[in-house]
């Protein structure tokens, strides 16, 4: 572990370019080999709005990664945050702390409050309004919600009082696991349903690209499923189902526009035509 501790506190950043590229073309394969939905579209043309939203993403947390290496250096010398004031132990138990609740406040706490504060909400809208859901859609987020999610990122390393080794082991981690919960990929429903008592599966996160409430209301984790869990936010529906895209954003060919999905956040809040039973 502390090989591994030394080597992300140190992380060239062409290994985690390599992170991301590869993620990507790695699942984009697979969703070849064994598709859960077999999409009629133009895969390539889908990609296009999606990889320049991820593209946006990284040129703002390139940006801004200074203010999390003071933050985290911040912390570490001042022996600050929810993880430095536990009883001393294992390098290994630290980091799984340490990633832990980071994925609380970078991810699920994020994700929550994008949901229940309206113009939040329209931000967050254009990353849901993908009717063929697939790994592109992974990192399909407005710029001004990068901003926001990078925010909340900066307050769990704050809070939880994480290295910055630790903050590049979380950014990696969930950046695979948004790519793997995202891609069209078809796993055996009991193998899924295991998966989904530690982690995020892929059936339990693409519940919550289902068209309707109250499953867009739910599952909201990135990495560890023990938040949804623990917080009531667990939902479960028939991979078959699933319905993907925003139920008051119906129109998939502006849904599939850049021009309409950079607009898409000012154009105003629609209430949910209505709330499927559970």
């Amino acid at each position: 572990m502390e090989t591994i501790f030394n080597y992300f506190e140190t992380i060239p950043s062409s290994h985690r370019s390599i992170i991301l590229v590869g993620g990507i073309t790695f699942f984009w394969l697979l969703e070849g080999l064994i598709p859960l939905f077999k999409f009629d579209y133009k895969k390539w043309k889908h990609a296009i709005p999606n990889l320049f939203f991820t593209l946006t993403t990284i040129i703002i947390n390139f940006a801004l990664a200074f203010l999390l290496l003071k933050t985290a250096d911040w912390v570490k010398a001042n022996n600050f945050g929810i993880i430095n004031w536990f009883p001393e132990m294992p390098l290994w138990l630290y980091v799984v702390f340490g990633v832990l609740f980071l994925d609380f406040f970078g991810a699920y706490l994020a994700h929550y409050t994008e949901h229940k504060i309206k113009p939040l909400w329209m931000v967050h809208l254009v990353h849901h309004s993908d009717h063929k859901v697939d790994t592109t859609t992974a990192n399909r987020h407005h710029p001004i919600e990068s901003l926001i999610r990078f925010a909340f990122t900066l307050l769990g390393v704050f809070v939880v009082g994480t290295p910055i080794a630790i903050v590049f082991i979380y950014q990696s981690m969930s950046l695979i696991f948004t790519q793997f919960t995202h891609a069209n990929i078809k796993i055996p429903p009991k193998v899924d349903k295991f998966l989904s008592y530690f982690i995020v599966s892929p059936d339990m996160h693409k519940v919550h690209h289902h068209n309707m409430l109250p499953y867009t209301d739910s599952n909201y984790g990135n990495i560890f499923s023990i938040w949804d869990r623990i917080f009531g936010t667990y939902l479960e529906l028939d991979r078959e189902k699933i319905v993907y895209g925003v139920d008051t954003f119906p129109d998939e060919v502006k849904n599939s526009s850049l021009k309409e999905l950079l607009k898409q956040p000012f154009q105003g809040y629609r209430k949910p035509t209505g709330v499927e039973k559970v």
